[in-house]
């Protein structure tokens, strides 16, 4: 039996209001040797998670974004046993500059697939959730992609993309020449996913996002109707460390016309 979809929504919001809220934009910032923003709350939130999890669920392991990079290829490459792998605080540097947009992401991953998926936002109460098979929801309510009401057509889409993980010649051509008709750029994967599988924007490209920034957020977007690949035609979802490239849309018609269009303009390793 599956740990319960609310019980674990409850935990994120119970940690997130006690860990993360308080400290909003008003938290010391380190960098990573990776370049990237760490603060004390993506540290207190992990820990936090890890014993409340543990706690309740001590049959799984448990793999958090903040672990060293020698955790993180042992927990990838142990077998038999449920992973949670979680970002404490996906999108630190909104965070830490006091942009609300962040959130908390928590995948349950079993047999090198994911099977639950929350993405908490603690600005907004927004707990985006979804068990393989079963949908997703907001909150309480059920997700899926309204073809009729959403975009038909490239141009009449908004874009999320990440242009700083994409090459050169690429980001260069969408700034100057777009197929959709305005592009935006929010800083948090796991919670870009679960807009997208909301419908707040239509399509998403990124250049390269790690297993605990698609873990949840990919399984979320797919049981609400969404689609996406990497460049190269690949899962998005893969259980291992390397960064994928996203390319998704909120609807199956619109990933093919956007999938077509990168390929047909430079090709998947372009990305």
């Amino acid at each position: 039996m599956l740990p319960s979809l609310e019980m674990l929504r409850d935990i994120l919001r119970t940690a997130a209001r006690e860990e993360l809220l308080p400290l909003f934009a008003d938290v010391r910032r380190h960098i990573k040797h990776d370049g990237s923003v760490v603060t004390e709350a993506d540290v207190a939130m992990q820990r936090r998670l890890e014993a409340d999890l543990a706690r309740h669920w001590p049959e799984y392991d448990f793999l958090g974004e903040e672990m060293s990079g020698h955790e993180h290829e042992q927990l990838t490459a142990a077998s038999g046993r449920g992973l949670w792998c979680v970002d404490p605080l996906d999108g630190t540097s909104n965070y830490a500059a006091g942009i609300p947009f962040f959130a908390v992401s928590l995948a349950l991953v079993i047999d090198e697939r994911p099977e639950l998926g929350l993405v908490y936002d603690p600005v907004r109460d927004e707990c985006f959730m979804a068990r393989r098979g079963d949908g997703a929801r907001l909150n309480d309510v059920a997700l899926g992609a309204q073809e009729p009401v959403l975009p038909q057509e490239l141009r009449r889409c908004i874009a999320c993309v990440d242009f700083k993980r994409l090459n050169a010649p690429l980001a260069a051509r969408l700034g100057a020449q777009p197929p959709y008709g305005s592009q935006r750029n929010f800083g948090a994967s796991s919670l870009e996913w679960c807009w997208l599988a909301d419908g707040r924007f239509h399509l998403y490209l990124h250049g390269g996002q790690k297993l605990w920034d698609y873990a949840a957020g990919c399984l979320i977007m797919a049981e609400a109707g969404g689609r996406a690949a990497t460049a190269e035609g690949e899962e998005i979802f893969h259980h291992g460390l390397a960064p994928r490239s996203v390319v998704a849309a909120a609807t199956p018609v619109l990933f093919s016309a956007w999938k077509s269009w990168i390929d047909c303009h430079w090709g998947a390793d372009h990305v």
